[in-house]
Order: structure tokens, then C-alpha cells, then sequence
């Protein structure tokens, strides 16, 4: 990976010797010479990263011109006109997990937002216990991790494993998540933390929006409650640029403004009733939804319920998971349920208990193949190192964490991501 910034600390002499480069907290010392010409100075350190997720940001709400905020960072940085792909399974925990750690969801663990573990049993996005759990995240490295060991401070408003102490340690400011928090005041805790002392400043922080998530499963995609959502979350980030220009940020912060994954239409009615298909007592039900997953159930026949299940079906594929296409990258970890079900873009998965039990059931969803063009996130960059007015093809959203170790000038951890697909985002002197 290249290095966006490479401080060389030499005086004349050590120039012609070779030169070390210093770390993030080198300082100039005095030359043992007094009269040896000073010829190198210090690289400024590596701006403020600001990580934005608008949750259910799909990349086509940007033209609906709810947005004028987003299209004004966009017009003035970097867009991906086509969006960001996310990665399998598009939901949420998985792709926010996927974003700060470079690591598609097979292999940081978090494979579904419903999931079993046969050592810490059952994790959900309401068991508070499991969610702040660090060894459901430990088999990725998150970026305020390593922020923090290369001696800067990081800032989490809200974002899926800030709870957790994921290898001991959280971000050195984090929030537990509670969806009555205003996106205003997200801003204002965002703007709160860039006003602290400068030894204290976070120089990679994230924010959290959720509102245009909520809209597009309670009312679907088309709905003028998603449009509200939309046009509540961009006059948040109004208010945030217009803090930031009153700091003197605007243009010394990078931002990077990204959703994890779409919304498509799942009417109510677009439901395939598994247990009208299999004995559903004959398996161990680990999700249901648009990525239902089963385990076997000791005493039943697996296989069979396999056999029946991988034929042809309507409104649905399923795979034993050593069978799941290669395109997903999805299905080696022990976590990924040894039957896997996907339901076309449009439907889901459930069975009649949970059916009967749901009072309420959403108008939109997402979980889909992520090459849906229903499932393709927002994705828009501005800040002191990207170009300017600059229009990128869509790319996987695991190539956000090497761009950002850059632009932070912290080594990667190990991650699936491609630096080089990215890296013409950056002016010239920032690759």
C-alpha cells in the first residue's frame, strides 16, 4: 500500500545517509551541529476522517433531488455514479462491520444479523448482551482499533461493534446505540468531539444515520415517508457542513458518505411459507427473512430436507452452504448455517408460527443478491484529498477500509479489499 503522507525528518547530512521515517508523533529535534543548514521539515499529519453511514441509502434516491446537501458533496468531490456494491448478505451489521474492517462478512464473523454460534449461542440485533459482546467481533480487526494503536484517537456515533470491547478496547468516545437519539443530535455530539483540545480530537470518527432505513421497510422505497426520511437526513448534514465551515474544516476533513446496502419492494403478501414446503420442526431455524438459514436437528433426516429444499423453487434458491455461489464469498464460517435459502429481490422467507406472531409486516427490504441493482448503496467522498467533480464506476464496498488506512496513515490489517481499485479517487499528490 502506498502512503498517502511520508514525513522525512533529515538534515542535509542525513540525506545523503539515508533517512528513517518517523512515526505519527515524531517532532523535530535539534541538530547536534549548530551550523548545519536545517533542510527537511515535518509532513503535516493525516486530516480528520469522518465516516458517514446513511443506513437504506440507496444510490438512486441521490436523483430524486431530495438531497441537495449529498449533491453538493458530490459535485464537489467524488461520486460513484452507479453506487458501491455491498457485500453478501446486503444487510446491516454485516456491511457496516465489512466497511471498517476491509473483511467480507465469511470472514469477520458477522454473517447475518441473526446468527448462532455453537460457543456463544444467539446473537440479534436486540440482544443487547450479544451485540456488546467482543468475541462475536474478534474475527476482525475494526479501523478505531487501529487508530488507536498508532496513537490517535478515534469517535463512534453509533456504528454495528463500537459496543463491543473487541479485543478489549472500544473507540475512545462511543454512544450505545438508542434510535431515539435526533440526527441532529448525532451532529451536534460529532461537532462536540471536533471542538475538544487538539491532543484530545478524534482523527477518525463515525456517524450513524437511520431514519431512511426505518422509512424503506415500514413503507417501502416509493413511499413519501422515504422521501421525508431522505430530505430529514440531508438537513442533518447541512447542519453538519455548516459546522464544519464555521470550524474552518470543511476542507481540511475527508468525508466519506456511504450506505451499506439499498431497499427493494416486498410487499406484505410476497412471502414463501417454508414449512408449507418441509416439517419445519425437523430443523433448527437460525434466521428467516430474505436470507433464511437452517441447521440440522439431530434424529431427522438433513439431507433429505437438502434434496427437497435445492430443487427449483418459486420465489426462491436454496444451497447446502459448500454449494453457494462463488460470487458470494459466503459460507465458510462456522457461523453460516449449513442450509441457506435466498429469496428473489421482492420476497421473503418465513415460516407460519412467526407469521402468526407479527402484527405488522414491512413494505420494503434488502438481504438480496448484492449484485441487485436494488441493493447498490450511496457512496460519496470530498475532502482535502479526493478530486473534485470526479465520477467513479461502481466498486465493492470492501475496498473502503484500504482507502481509508491511507488516507489515515495507518497499516491495514489484514482485509479483502483492493487499494488500487480505489485509489484514483485521490488527487495525485494524495496516492
Amino acid at each position: 500500500m502506498k502512503i498517502l503522507f511520508r514525513p522525512l525528518l533529515c538534515t542535509l547530512i542525513a540525506v545523503a545517509a539515508g533517512c528513517a521515517t518517523p512515526s505519527h508523533t515524531s517532532t523535530n529535534t535539534a541538530s547536534s551541529a549548530p551550523s548545519a543548514p536545517k533542510a527537511a521539515t515535518i509532513k503535516a499529519a493525516p486530516a480528520p476522517l469522518l465516516l458517514i453511514s446513511i443506513d437504506g441509502y440507496r444510490t438512486d434516491y441521490l436523483s430524486r433531488g431530495l438531497s441537495p446537501t449529498l449533491q453538493s458533496l458530490a459535485d464537489h468531490g467524488v461520486h460513484a455514479t452507479d453506487g458501491m456494491q455491498p457485500s453478501f448478505p446486503s444487510l446491516t451489521f454485516p456491511n457496516h462491520y465489512t466497511i471498517v474492517t476491509g473483511l467480507r462478512p465469511d470472514h469477520h464473523g458477522i454473517v447475518n444479523n441473526t446468527m448462532s454460534d455453537p460457543v456463544l449461542g444467539k446473537f440479534s440485533l436486540g440482544n443487547r448482551d450479544a451485540v456488546s459482546n467482543g468475541r462475536w467481533w474478534s474475527e476482525g480487526t475494526p479501523l478505531w482499533e487501529t487508530v488507536q494503536k498508532n496513537g490517535m484517537t478515534s469517535a463512534t456515533m453509533f456504528w454495528p461493534g463500537s459496543e463491543a470491547d473487541i479485543h478489549g478496547e472500544h473507540p475512545r468516545f462511543w454512544k450505545p446505540y438508542d434510535g431515539n437519539v435526533t440526527a441532529t443530535e448525532r451532529v451536534d455530539q460529532v461537532l462536540s468531539w471536533l471542538d475538544l483540545p487538539v491532543a484530545e480530537r478524534p482523527k477518525f470518527i463515525t456517524l450513524y444515520f437511520d431514519e431512511v432505513d426505518h422509512a424503506g421497510h415500514d413503507f417501502g422505497p416509493d413511499s413519501p415517508q422515504v422521501n421525508e426520511a431522505i430530505s430529514h437526513t440531508d438537513a442533518a448534514l447541512a447542519r453538519l457542513v455548516d459546522g464544519l465551515k464555521k470550524r474552518g474544516l470543511l476542507d481540511r476533513i475527508n468525508m466519506i458518505v456511504l450506505a451499506d446496502h439499498g431497499m427493494a419492494p416486498a410487499p406484505s403478501r410476497n412471502v414463501v411459507v417454508v414449512d408449507k414446503l418441509i416439517p419445519i420442526k425437523h430443523v433448527d431455524v437460525v434466521a428467516t427473512g430474505v436470507l433464511a438459514g437452517f441447521n440440522p436437528k439431530p434424529g431427522y433426516d438433513f439431507a433429505r430436507i437438502e434434496a427437497s429444499l435445492e430443487k427449483p423453487q418459486k420465489h426462491m434458491t436454496c444451497w447446502d452452504k459448500t454449494r453457494v455461489p462463488e460470487r458470494f464469498a459466503y459460507g465458510s464460517n462456522p457461523r453460516v448455517p449449513q442450509l441457506l435459502c435466498l429469496a428473489d429481490v421482492g420476497w421473503r422467507i418465513s415460516t407460519s408460527d412467526y407469521l402468526a406472531k407479527k402484527k405488522k409486516q414491512s413494505q420494503g427490504d434488502h438481504g438480496y443478491d448484492n449484485q441487485a441493482p436494488q441493493m447498490q448503496a450511496l457512496f460519496i467522498a470530498h475532502g482535502p484529498a479526493f478530486r473534485e467533480g470526479a465520477q467513479v464506476p461502481s466498486f465493492p464496498n470492501v475496498d473502503v477500509y484500504p482507502l481509508m488506512t491511507h488516507l489515515l496513515d495507518v497499516p491495514a490489517a489484514q482485509n479483502d479489499g483492493d487499494y488500487n481499485a480505489v485509489k484514483d479517487m485521490l488527487k495525485p499528490d494524495a496516492q
